[in-house]
């Protein structure tokens, strides 16, 4: 189980922790982060990362959408290829822009409608049960014609 969170970027980054820079002025300043094909499969605390723009997490483990909270500005999230089975938590990404979940294990594509200025949702080759279709939920729907 490999678990995402500041250790891991810094392992990840190979940031040497200068004089006039400590690690915690570093992940303020990360505007993209490349975590991808890392064997993660949670998504922990990333709160010092403030200014994170660009996340990228595809071809991990990953089963569920969380602790982005921290994450107001980021506008692109990569999570295809991963294990996630339903949208959520993604109310507090009010810049989010494009979303990319394709190759995951989603049935019903709900949850988005409190992001508004979603523009890009690339959802395609979903893992699902034999006979069963994506689902859209008729507000995420509506929301996302809007935007």
């Amino acid at each position: 189980m490999v678990r995402l969170t500041t250790d891991l970027i810094a392992k990840n980054a190979g940031h040497k922790n200068r004089s006039e820079e400590d690690f915690g002025q570093y992940l303020q300043k990360i505007t993209h982060l490349n975590l991808s094909d890392k064997n993660i499969d949670s998504i922990g605390d990333l709160s010092f990362c403030k200014n994170l723009r660009v996340l990228y997490l595809y071809d991990n483990q990953i089963n569920q959408i969380q602790n982005l909270d921290f994450a107001s500005n980021i506008t692109h999230l990569y999570l295809q290829n991963n294990h996630i089975s339903s949208i959520e938590n993604l109310s507090s990404l009010k810049k989010l822009e494009k979303l990319y979940l394709g190759g995951n294990y989603i049935t019903v594509v709900e949850g988005l409608d409190k992001v508004g200025e979603l523009r890009e949702l690339h959802i395609e080759s979903q893992h699902l049960p034999l006979g069963e279709k994506l689902l859209f939920d008729p507000v995420s729907l509506n929301s996302l014609a809007v935007s």
